[in-house]
Formats: structure tokens, C-alpha cells, sequence
């Protein structure tokens, strides 16, 4: 539990206080979103923690606009309601697991996002695609931390894999489980900065989360050494104060991340693949069995993964997709919503 701290170290700042009009700078109260329950959310500010249920009319809003962890929301004079929530420097967003395709807030106002993977046959590049591309959207820095460094003879392999999808990507190569040993991801969380995990289960997250926060902040569990996956022990998000005056945002391993509104940012995980599409004899190349197609030719050459041009096919597709059914369920939200409104207006006409 937080308790103690000012606005400052839960990651407030001037872009947050130019939101403020006036009057709420003087009677709304700004808090920050730690957890998020089915029918409210667990706040934090000068005061400490405290849960606030949400009102009904938060739930007839899109996903998105709710509050989500990591959010500022300002507060009742009371501190006892949700006014509205403050505009995100940052928001990361996937389509739920299952058939129904609904929009999830994963994390607000990130400024760094650990990308937690291990040295073992967990190990995935076209799922470390997927996260990148994500950071790349949010405009967010990423860092790749490779875990159970200790257990692996070859821990090179996987740092040049991880190179391999993104040549210029920070790596963090730890042991989880020894604090000596992970002062290179220490030095990324910094006083009022907000770092967010996301990562399979079993990869060490909440291993490495204790480890930062000196303190057994979750409950750790071992992978099944039949297929080296994990089990989940942390069954919700949660923004945690560290010592050094940082916040890390734990999160249950995601077992699917369907990409959505990210088109940018799976072009920019993939820029090798537009530079030599460039250079293809025809604008409209679909790197096929074209002739003059530099895409192919470094497939060829061994220059270029064919799973690397496999998973960036698969990820515009998907992430198309997606973002066309969003876009259709907002569009008949908002007409439901002008239904209402005429339907009430109405009535209140006839009285």
C-alpha cells in the first residue's frame, strides 16, 4: 500500500496541470488510477489509497473513455466520485481475448514499457513484435529484459534474436532473482517515471517486480519444465511506488494481444522491410514471386527472416481488422446515444 506521498511521486506533471480549468484547480482533487476492479477503481493522492466506486454513466462510455490503470483522474471535492479523466500522454490498447472483439485500455501514461521475455523456448520474436509495435504506437521507449540469464549457457543467441527484430532496441540481460543483478533495469525507473511489464506468464515479472521493490509485492510461481510456460500469479494490474520514488505497473501475462490502431507502429518495428520495398521494380509489389523484388531477393540472400515478412503481413492484416470492427461498434455507440438523447428529449416534451 502507498502511503505519504505527494502528487509528484505518483508521476504528476505540468502536462496534467494544464488541463486544470480554474475552478477545478481550486475544488477537483487529481488522483492516480492503481487498480481497476469490475465496479470501481483503487486511487491514490496526498490523502492515500482509498477504492471509488464508478458511477453507472462510466459504463455507458466506450472503453476507452473509462478510467483506466495508470490514469489521472480528477475527483469530487469530496473524493468520493470520479469528475472526469485527465487526457493520457500515453495509452496502450488491445482487442479482448474470445470471439467478441471489444477494445481493453492495458495501461495509461507509460513512460517506458519492459518488454519481459526469457532465455528458454519461451522465447518468441514474432510475439516480441507485437509488443514493440505496440511501445512504437504509444510513442513509449521499450526495453527487452531477458530473464533467467542465470539458467541459460547461450545467452548471446537471444540478444541477437531480440537484435534481429529491432536492431537498436535497449536489452536487459538478468538474472531476476538476484537484486545485484538487475541494476541495469534499475537505472530505467526513475523518480516519477511510470514503467509498465507485459510478458507471458512464468517470465519473472513479479519476480522482478519484488526484486525492485525490495519487498514481496506478488506472489511468484515456477514455469512447468514440461514446455517451459508459466503459470499466472498476478491475476490483476497493479501500479506499485517503488523505493527509489519510480512506479512499475505489474500485469497477468497476456495469453493473446490482438493488435489494434497500430499501423504506424508496425510499420516502424518493420522500417528493414520498407526500405527494401523501396527498392522493388514495382511500386505496388506484393513481395511474391514479383520480378524485381528486393524484399525477395534479401529472403533469397539470407539478408532477411521469411518469418519477419510473414509476421508483418499477418500483424497489418490483423490490426486492420480489428480496428475496422472498433471503428463500426464506436460508430453504432454513438447512435444508440443519440437514440437516447432524442428518446429522453422527447418525453420531457410531452410532460
Amino acid at each position: 500500500m502507498m502511503n505519504g506521498y505527494t502528487l509528484e511521486r505518483l508521476g504528476w506533471r505540468a502536462f496534467f496541470q494544464q488541463q486544470l480549468a480554474l475552478d477545478e484547480t481550486e475544488h477537483a482533487r487529481p488522483a492516480r488510477v492503481l487498480t481497476v476492479q469490475r465496479s470501481g477503481i483503487t486511487v491514490g493522492d496526498f490523502a492515500g489509497e482509498r477504492h471509488i466506486a464508478l458511477a453507472k454513466k462510466w459504463f455507458a462510455q466506450p472503453a476507452e473513455s473509462r478510467p483506466a490503470i495508470g490514469d489521472w483522474v480528477l475527483l469530487s471535492e469530496q473524493g468520493d466520485a470520479v469528475v472526469r479523466v485527465l487526457e493520457r500522454t500515453s495509452v496502450f490498447t488491445r482487442v479482448t481475448a474470445g470471439a467478441k472483439a471489444d477494445l481493453q485500455v492495458i495501461a495509461a501514461n507509460v513512460d517506458t514499457l519492459f518488454v519481459v521475455t526469457s532465455c528458454n523456448d519461451e522465447f518468441n520474436p514474432s510475439r516480441l513484435e507485437r509488443y514493440l509495435a505496440l511501445a512504437a504506437e504509444a510513442g513509449v521507449e521499450p526495453v527487452v529484459v531477458l530473464t533467467k540469464a542465470d539458467l541459460c549457457d547461450a545467452t548471446d543467441r537471444f540478444v541477437d534474436a531480440v537484435h534481429g527484430v529491432r536492431r537498436n532496441v535497449a536489452i536487459e540481460c538478468i538474472n531476476a532473482l538476484d537484486p545485484a543483478a538487475i541494476g541495469g533495469v534499475r537505472a530505467w525507473c526513475r523518480p516519477g517515471q511510470t514503467v509498465a511489464m507485459v510478458g507471458s506468464s512464468g517470465v519473472g515479472k513479479s519476480t522482478l517486480l519484488n526484486s525492485l521493490a525490495e519487498a514481496q509485492k506478488q506472489v511468484t510461481g515456477a514455469i512447468r519444465e514440461s514446455d517451459t510456460k508459466g503459470r499466472h500469479t498476478t491475476s490483476h494490474r497493479s501500479l506499485h511506488l517503488l523505493p527509489n520514488g519510480s512506479l512499475l505497473l505489474d500485469s497477468p501475462g497476456m495469453r493473446e494481444l490482438k493488435m489494434v490502431d497500430v499501423e504506424q507502429g508496425v510499420s516502424e518495428i518493420f522500417d528493414d522491410i520498407g526500405e527494401l520495398a523501396l527498392q522493388c521494380r514495382f511500386t505496388n509489389c506484393g513481395h511474391d514471386d514479383e520480378p524485381g523484388c528486393a524484399v525477395r531477393a534479401a529472403i533469397d540472400s539470407g539478408a532477411l527472416d521469411e518469418r519477419r515478412l510473414h509476421n508483418y503481413r499477418k500483424l497489418l492484416r490483423e490490426q486492420a481488422r480489428h480496428t475496422d470492427t472498433i471503428a463500426e461498434q464506436r460508430h453504432r455507440s454513438r447512435q444508440f446515444a443519440k437514440q437516447v438523447k432524442r428518446s429522453l428529449a422527447m418525453k420531457d416534451k410531452r410532460r
